[in-house]
């Protein structure tokens, strides 16, 4: 028979387990936090570059003039797939055209005014988004920690029988450890419908795309698209030809006679100056949480259909109401406002739960200095990075490598606060010298 593991190799797996347990803690509380600030995402932009120009609109011949500047600026560059407009919009009042080598802000007559620089605003997004991994992998990650969301939400109900008995019941005073468990079920009880709402459609929107992924290699030879038509609408059959800047003015006319009551937030250029390209217009319908309809259009501007998010199956209608529902991009300041408390109180609730945990395994014998130390540091660290990120973005401009200072800043506050508890470790399991005593006679 193999020999056991000696009591030595048990005590480093259960470490490492607990590691791993600390891991997914650190990052389901790196992705509350950045939810939690995302939710101003159209504000943080405002504020880094507040010199931006500014329209409550702009006519449908000057976004066509802009169309065709930026198109005439991406000469000698790879051509562009998608050209997107952003039209102005009550939190975000700017124009401004992406394409996939630049964006810049237009002017309220269409003409370049600047390029486009919220450098911090997408560093922040692409926390929150994919933890700042490539692509498929960092989204699918988010998409898990959403589903672990859910699973603590509910286990923490059925392992509390009374959590809601004692909703506001303070057992001890602060700065216990009961008191600290008391409010970690407070709060997990207040923000219950909040946070099963932002798991739920964050593990959506995280594992749709493994999901298409996956579907696509089984049953439609590696094609995504095809298996995203059903939902948002399939693309135009693509034909490389050269050809002439699409006519978008037609294409907003037509949706500011036709749908006066619908506010038109992006214009899309699939595959521009190509025989195959065509018009998609977002047209946001008041009172829904869909993030908008897919207005179809060719390149003469004349209309030809809906993809059928406000109108269609129940799972489009769904699908479509995940995006809103989770980033609280509907009901204006005040609905952000509201998602920003209850999404820090969510980011309390993930940080105290690791530490109750912590504390849990500490009353059973397991000493692990170095651990609680890192987790520490990761709660106070993470902030702290954020913040300086910030600070390092109107000192040294939109250029900076942000992700890199805060995946910086964080491990080396992880790693001084693990050295640091380590070394205190050692000193209290040292034997100490004995007392010298003074000689007889002195």
């Amino acid at each position: 028979m193999p020999r056991p593991p000696s009591p030595a190799t048990v005590k480093k797996a259960l470490s490492a387990h607990a590691a791993t347990g600390l891991l997914a803690g650190a990052l389901l509380y790196l992705v509350c936090l950045s939810g939690s600030l995302l939710v101003f995402y159209q504000e943080w932009q405002r504020a880094e570059q507040y010199d931006a120009p500014e329209m409550i609109r702009i006519d449908p011949d000057a976004v066509q003039r802009g169309v065709a500047a930026v198109l005439a600026s991406e000469a000698g560059r790879p051509p562009t797939t998608h050209l997107y407009v952003h039209l102005p919009v009550p939190a975000l009042p700017r124009t401004t055209i992406t394409t996939d080598s630049q964006a810049v802000h237009l002017d309220a007559r269409g003409r370049i005014a600047a390029p486009e620089e919220n450098g911090w605003s997408e560093f922040l997004y692409a926390l929150h988004y994919t933890l700042h991994l490539p692509g498929v992998v960092g989204i699918t990650l988010v998409g898990m920690l959403g589903t672990l969301l859910i699973a603590l939400s509910l286990s923490g109900l059925l392992a509390h029988p009374r959590i809601f008995r004692d909703a506001f019941r303070l057992r001890a005073r602060h700065g216990s450890g009961t008191a600290l468990s008391d409010w970690h079920n407070r709060l997990s009880v207040w923000t219950l419908p909040f946070g099963l709402a932002i798991a739920v459609t964050g593990a959506a929107i995280g594992l749709a795309t493994i999901t298409a992924w996956g579907l696509a290699q089984l049953r439609y030879g590696g094609d995504v698209e095809t298996v995203y038509a059903p939902i948002f609408g399939a693309e135009a059959k693509p034909d490389a030809r050269p050809a002439a800047v699409p006519d978008v003015a037609t294409a907003l006319r037509h949706m500011q006679a036709t749908h006066p009551d619908i506010a038109v937030t992006y214009v899309t250029l699939h595959d521009p100056l190509t025989a195959g390209q065509h018009i998609q217009i977002v047209g946001d319908h008041a009172r829904r949480l869909i993030f908008g309809e897919y207005y179809a259009y060719d390149p003469a501007g004349r209309f030809l259909g809906t993809a059928g998010l406000a109108d269609g199956t129940l799972g489009q209608q769904a699908a479509a109401s995940n995006y809103k529902l989770h980033f609280g991009n509907f009901g204006g300041l005040p609905v952000k406002i509201a998602y920003a408390v209850f999404g820090l109180a969510l980011t309390v609730v993930s940080a105290t739960g690791v530490h109750i945990w912590l504390g849990k395994r500490r009353r059973r014998g397991l000493h692990e200095p170095r651990l609680r130390a890192a987790w520490q540091a990761v709660v106070w660290g993470a902030p702290a990075a954020l913040g300086l990120t910030l600070v390092v973005r109107f000192v040294a401009g939109t250029a900076a490598p942000f992700t890199a200072i805060f995946w910086a800043s964080l491990a080396l506050a992880v790693a001084a606060a693990v050295l640091r508890a380590g070394g205190a470790a050692s000193d209290r399991l040292s034997p100490r010298p004995a007392a010298r005593h003074p000689a007889p006679g002195r």
